[in-house]
């Protein structure tokens, strides 16, 4: 489940008067890359041995492999990496052949995947920017983007489905993983004692709990969550542009007591419409 910062430190203010929510994720991110933190390891080596003779696969959401056919043969293929800084994604794409572009707003995440790329002498760029402003890129510069759970870290996720279309050609591959509106909707104190109790609204914001709640929740290896409405996770890809050719559940997998009664991600498959 999401993980709880137990300490604030004075390096992260997190007054509401004064936050700034990308900011705070930016340096969020570049201690858990120093801190190696389990759910955000990068791929052993024997991985990107087994991709560059054929055999990889990705995850996007916190279990099931995404589904062979939605990636098809990468060889040659332009793919951004979209906030998927960390060294998964993208070093395992561009060993399977691709030409990857990972984009992370965080410096220490990037550097993995840089490092990476040197070790095993991948075809793989990065980039540091917001995934809403791709205002580095071109239009229609990218054959297909590999998005990560990750806009549930940015308060308005409708930009980055417009600016995500933008830079991908007409007929070009989107997949991206979701969370769940039902995440967002439990007490999460409760929910670590195995009990559902329904406590907030979806749109949800870390930023909207009470002071000392929020002060305990975020911190220094814990970013600011955002949980969106289906409407603007799904619809707002149909309203950039997009067509939905898929849909893949997952859970979180252990004993998370919501995933024992329904799926908390989503995965999907889009194509861009032509211009």
């Amino acid at each position: 489940m999401r993980n709880r910062s137990q300490s604030a430190t004075d390096h992260f203010d997190k007054r509401l008067e004064a936050l700034d929510a990308t900011d705070f994720n930016r340096r969020a991110w570049d201690n858990i890359a120093r801190s190696r933190h389990r759910w955000f390891t990068p791929a052993p080596a024997d991985q990107i041995v087994q991709a560059k003779a054929g055999e990889f696969s990705i995850r996007l959401t916190a279990c099931k492999q995404i589904p062979q056919d939605w990636l098809g043969d990468i060889r040659g293929r332009r793919i951004l990496a979209l906030a998927a800084g960390g060294g998964h994604q993208g070093p395992i794409l561009a060993a399977a052949g691709a030409s990857v572009t990972v984009v992370d707003i965080s410096e220490g995440q990037l550097e993995i995947d840089q490092r990476m790329a040197d070790e095993h002498d991948l075809d793989l760029q990065t980039t540091r920017c917001d995934m809403a402003d791709l205002g580095h890129f071109d239009d229609a510069s990218f054959d297909m983007v590999i998005n990560p759970c990750s806009v549930n870290f940015a308060p308005d996720v409708r930009p980055i489905w417009h600016e995500t279309a933008r830079v991908l050609r007409d007929g070009g591959v989107m997949i991206a993983g979701l969370i769940q509106p039902v995440n967002y909707l439990f007490d999460e104190t409760a929910r670590d004692d195995r009990k559902l109790t329904v406590r907030f609204q979806i749109p949800y914001s870390d930023l909207d709990l009470p002071d000392d709640e929020r002060d305990r929740t975020i911190g220094p290896e814990r970013p600011i969550d955002f949980g969106h409405t289906l409407t603007d996770l799904i619809g707002g890809q149909l309203d950039a542009g997009f067509h939905l050719t898929a849909i893949m559940e997952d859970t979180w997998g252990g004993d998370d007591v919501l995933s024992e009664h329904i799926a908390t991600f989503l995965a999907t498959r889009s194509i861009r419409v032509p211009r």
